[in-house]
């Protein structure tokens, strides 16, 4: 599962791209794809660790917060 891809590259170029990047690499796309996908699982688990400790099944935004 870990070659799984959950972020699509083009929506993270265009970012990039509307925050003033005019050229971005292929490599440089990759590379924040990567890390925002380990972030966001990262986070999830930490999230679910706080709902888990309330004995709820639902990830609220608060927990996603708090995760940070």
């Amino acid at each position: 599962m870990a070659d799984q891809k959950f972020i699509s590259k083009a929506p993270i170029r265009r970012l990039m791209k509307s925050r003033g990047a005019s050229l971005v690499a292929e490599n440089a796309v990759n590379k924040l794809v990567s890390f925002l996908e380990e972030y966001a699982q990262d986070i999830t688990k930490k999230a679910m660790e706080i709902a888990q400790a309330d004995k709820r099944k639902k990830i609220t935004e608060n927990d996603i917060l708090d995760a940070q």
